[in-house]
């Protein structure tokens, strides 16, 4: 039962190319692509918007390594 219901969960997959002041965002589901767009950089405007968007979905979230990508990762994995 529980392989089943691992299947049925809808996923988005977001990848972030993170600046000092911005972010260049990607979103794709499991089904589909989204959308890219630049926002500024503040991890609880990105949680927001995916929660407002993607309610009940499973998130993977990717980051282009770097110094400015520290308290983004820091947010982002509190978060689960």
């Amino acid at each position: 039962m529980q392989l089943q219901d691992a299947l049925t969960i809808p996923k988005i997959f977001i990848g972030l190319d993170i600046h000092k002041k911005s972010w260049s965002v990607s979103i794709q589901t499991d089904l589909f692509f989204h959308r890219t767009f630049s926002m500024p950089s503040v991890a609880e405007d990105l949680y927001q918007y995916v929660e407002r968007t993607f309610p009940n979905h499973e998130v993977a979230l990717v980051y282009e390594a770097g110094c400015c990508g520290f308290s983004a990762a820091r947010y982002f994995l509190k978060l689960g």
